[in-house]
């Protein structure tokens, strides 16, 4: 198993001297196919709100890097073996930090809670907000719902055309050089 508090205080500060913000650790099931976990560490560069491959690649080595240093040193962070997953948010992004429940106020998004508030453990509908540890959405059945912190499980943003809109535009740099398969572009 993994400490997750553990390894987000060892990480954090990997992607804060690179500049990044750290959004999220989290231990999934791989994509790799093998059926093993994968550690999946999502960033965000502050001033566009992504990681581009190259700022992925420079986090995963400096993860690992510092990862490795520790396990010679005795400390096992992760039992058992793990593949390194680093990505961007995106925009439909997870919602972990208290200024991403303000800095996306008046999107759509859907919260699920440890437990029930009412009758409801999953509202979706426009985030109005946070003040002090409390979420606040306009939930599509329920009406307003104030939420403590500490009762989401998770929340993430709803992908709408107010939100593709409201993003900053994603970097496209090297996007010239893509080249097309002929094979391809024939068949369409």
């Amino acid at each position: 198993m993994a400490d997750l508090a553990r390894l987000t205080d060892v990480i954090k500060p990997e992607a804060k001297a690179l500049g990044f913000d750290l959004v999220r650790v989290k231990m999934v099931a791989s994509e790799a196919g093998d059926g093993e976990r994968a550690l999946q560490i999502m960033a965000e560069d502050p001033a566009t709100g992504q990681l581009v491959i190259d700022q992925c690649a420079a986090l995963s080595r400096a993860v690992s890097e510092k990862i490795d240093a520790l396990e010679e040193q005795g400390q096992t962070l992760i039992e058992g073996t793990y593949h390194l997953e680093v990505s961007s948010p995106g925009i439909d992004r997870p919602l972990t930090r208290p200024k991403d429940f303000s800095n996306w106020a008046g999107h759509e998004a859907k919260i699920a809670l440890v437990e029930k508030v009412g009758k409801h453990r999953n509202l979706r509908g426009e985030l109005l907000g946070i003040e002090g540890d409390v979420v606040a959405i306009a939930d599509k059945n329920a009406g307003r719902v104030d939420v403590p912190l500490a009762n989401i499980h998770a929340a993430k943003l709803i992908l709408t055309d107010a939100l593709i809109a409201a993003t900053q535009p994603l970097v496209t740099d090297g996007a010239e050089d893509i080249v097309e398969d002929e094979e391809e572009k024939a068949d369409d």
